[in-house]
């Protein structure tokens, strides 16, 4: 099991898209498409380096590649 202080959140969403084949430059526009907000390129670099993505823009971002963000009790 990988606990959330061990991973980088930036390579884990890089690697995320890179299997996903889509571009940052693709999740911004989806982004803001599904929020009514602005995203670039710039913006979601500037997330991914301070590791602030809120957890709406991860059920959206997790969304938009196929994934579902769950909760699980240990």
């Amino acid at each position: 099991m990988i606990y959330f202080m061990e991973i980088n959140i930036r390579n884990y969403i890089k690697s995320l898209l890179s299997l996903n084949g889509v571009t940052l430059s693709e999740i911004a526009n989806k982004l803001s498409e599904r929020t009514g907000k602005q995203y670039t390129l710039d913006s979601l670099t500037g997330k991914l380096k301070r590791e602030s993505f809120s957890l709406k823009e991860a059920f959206i971002l997790a969304d938009i590649l196929g994934y579902e963000l769950k909760f699980i009790k240990k």
